[in-house]
């Protein structure tokens, strides 16, 4: 099967980053916020940085809020985006896609807990899946975010800063990853090249 791989153009700053990554590992990935594309992918990654509640603003003005809950095919929230996999967000309150029970939270403000989040941190496998496979003993990522998703059935990698969040999920056809694959060198390559053969 030929894998097409269709980016949501909901007005996420890491497009460009994510698709170059992606043609690195010889996928070229179309850019589209067009329902009728989004559905004849095979894959379809919903990259985003930047608040929750635009973010779903931008999906809701585009119509893309059912498409996106109706997809069969493999489905990857890449940072805000897989946040936005979520029932809920913290952040301006946000109603998110519903597509994995939980409520995204801000980070606790706390001495030595430095928030946004940023930096390298180590993922802690707490199920295996076809998505970490080959991921290594050691898999450090990088990370970009204030807000996270608590541990849960669908968490399959956790992190720790300040207490355990999911750093990876999968319910079925959705997966998650809340750093960011397209700067995590070796580790971000292999698990982007993991989701394409899902």
């Amino acid at each position: 099967m030929t894998v097409d791989v269709v980016l949501v153009d909901g007005g996420g700053t890491n497009i460009g980053s994510v698709r170059y990554a992606l043609q690195r590992l010889g996928v070229d990935a179309e850019l589209s916020a067009n329902a009728d594309r989004i559905r004849r992918a095979t894959h379809v990654i919903l990259p985003g940085v930047g608040a929750a509640g635009p973010g779903m603003t931008k999906l809701r003005e585009a119509g893309l809020i059912d498409v996106l809950r109706d997809l069969r095919q493999p489905l990857l929230g890449v940072c805000l985006g897989m946040q936005l996999l979520f029932e809920r967000s913290e952040e301006a309150d946000t109603q998110c896609l519903g597509l994995i029970p939980g409520t995204v939270r801000q980070f606790p403000r706390r001495v030595g807990l430095r928030v946004p989040h940023m930096g390298w941190n180590r993922l802690d496998v707490t199920r295996n899946d076809a998505l970490l496979e080959g991921i290594g003993d050691e898999p450090y990522a990088y990370f970009v975010h204030s807000y996270a998703a608590p541990g849960g059935h669908a968490t399959i990698a956790s992190c720790d800063y300040g207490g355990a969040f999911s750093a990876v999920v999968r319910r079925n056809n959705v997966c998650g990853m809340q750093f960011h694959p397209e700067r995590s060198a070796a580790v971000g390559a292999h698990l982007l090249r993991n989701f394409l053969g899902l």
